[in-house]
């Protein structure tokens, strides 16, 4: 009897335990539903209303298969190549495989969820980003799972790095790379801005364009009449690229240090180009002896400097820009 009764036992604890496991699985999905017809709704809203009647589809992945790829978000899943994107710009990046392929996931913090402005980017941030992912020069978006309390996003693997990883444009560390492809840099670059500016029904604004990239605005890049009225347009873009092209012809950072002397001419490399051409002093380009090339070099640096011209109606279309870089990249000066 004794025997039958302790069977009968461990029946009843593994019955309980079993329907405890299915009730905790059914929570479980019945949140994920929830959090998918939250998202599902707004997410469509926005697509719908930015489509044009165009369709552009992406995939849909499940919770399951965003926690088995980043182990449920463990930081050692955090992708190595852009660990200085951290959760302080309101988002992290992890690296993980599906189905065998690699993908980067990008997951914003659940404190987003707590203002309705900023969830709401999240969603302009996916339905823009599917829009542009058909150009080769923006990142690709592959899909976005809806199951989690903020969407998450599921981008094409980083074949690439930062380009101050891949050789310094921009910084103290090393010799900057060959001119050519510094001048390819911009090039592409510029044709991507173009298209943000020029495809589309409503331009977008890119706002932040340098070496690394972070979301917001950066001290040295960022327009200085954006900063002082608030007022963005895309004449905004094209002095942020003008600093690039600046960074990319130097080979300086677009904040200098107190390495460049008692700094008289402020702390910004557009600053300190002035200041040398009003002193009648040359302009020492970034590279090798051997690669320079002085005529390509003198133009990039007027176009740069028109670029950066501080009334906006004084800087030319992106358009132009790009059209100009392929004509400077042409000749053979």
């Amino acid at each position: 009897m004794e025997f039958w009764r302790r069977k009968k036992e461990k029946e009843t604890v593994r019955s309980f335990l079993s329907l405890t496991t299915a009730m905790e699985f059914w929570r479980r999905k019945s949140k994920e539903r929830k959090c998918f017809l939250k998202n599902g709704s707004m997410f469509l809203e926005k697509l719908i209303a930015d489509c044009n009647g165009i369709s552009n589809p992406i995939r849909m992945f499940s919770s399951h298969q965003i926690s088995k790829a980043t182990n449920h978000f463990d930081p050692n899943y955090l992708h190595p190549e852009l660990a200085s994107l951290t959760s302080y710009w309101g988002f992290t990046f992890y690296k993980g495989v599906i189905d065998s392929r690699s993908y980067t996931i990008k997951k914003f913090s659940e404190s987003w969820s707590k203002d309705e402005e900023e969830e709401e980017r999240i969603y302009n941030d996916i339905v823009l980003s599917a829009r542009v992912s058909n150009h080769n020069g923006f990142l690709k978006l592959m899909g976005c799972c809806l199951e989690f309390p903020l969407p998450v996003m599921v981008f094409e693997d980083l074949e690439y790095k930062a380009m101050n990883h891949l050789g310094n444009v921009g910084s103290l560390d090393g010799p900057v790379l060959p001119w050519n492809v510094r001048l390819k840099i911009g090039r592409e670059v510029a044709i991507a801005i173009t298209y943000l500016h020029t495809a589309f029904p409503r331009i977008i604004i890119h706002r932040d364009i340098k070496p690394k990239e972070n979301i917001m605005g950066t001290y040295g890049y960022v327009d200085p009449f954006y900063m002082a009225t608030g007022f963005l347009t895309a004449s905004s873009d094209v002095f942020s690229f003008g600093i690039l092209m600046l960074v990319l012809l130097i080979g300086k950072p677009a904040v200098l240090d107190k390495s460049y002397g008692e700094l008289d001419f402020g702390n910004r490399i557009l600053d300190y180009v002035k200041d040398l051409q009003q002193r009648g002093e040359p302009i020492e380009f970034g590279g090798d002896s051997n690669d320079m090339r002085p005529g390509q070099m003198k133009m990039f640096l007027d176009l740069a400097l028109r670029c950066c011209e501080e009334r906006n109606e004084d800087r030319p279309k992106m358009i132009l820009v790009a059209k100009q870089i392929k004509l400077i990249e042409q000749a053979s000066l």
